[in-house]
């Protein structure tokens, strides 16, 4: 079972830059991916950043590819979403997710974080 907690969300002016973090308790497969997904109000969830727990190998929506750093930090089990150049197209609730293996579904998720971004 892994438990997420997300921290980091806030208003922020287009052009700004926020840095969310996603805290992991709980134990964490050698196999497993990480990954941070969003929903803006009225939409369905997206897909944002990927990044495997062994070895770092990172994925990107196209959406954020260039301005979104996903990262993490093994040894104290965190996740991070290095976000800059921010649109107000990225206003959604964000939210940490975890798996298990290489692929497959998502199984453990956070309670998510606000990300306002004002024009």
């Amino acid at each position: 079972q892994v438990q997420l907690v997300e921290s980091g969300g806030g208003l922020v002016q287009a052009g700004g830059s926020l840095r969310l973090s996603c805290a992991a308790s709980g134990r964490i497969a050698s196999n497993g991916v990480m990954g941070w997904f969003r929903q803006a109000p009225g939409k369905e969830r997206e897909f944002v950043a990927t990044i495997t727990w062994v070895g770092g190998s990172t994925y990107y929506a196209d959406s954020v590819k260039g301005r979104f750093t996903i990262s993490r930090d093994t040894a104290k089990k965190m996740v991070y979403l290095q976000m800059n150049s921010l649109k107000p197209e990225d206003t959604a609730v964000y939210s940490c997710a975890a798996r298990d293996t290489v692929i497959g579904r998502f199984k453990y998720w956070g309670q998510g974080t606000q990300v306002t971004v004002s024009s």
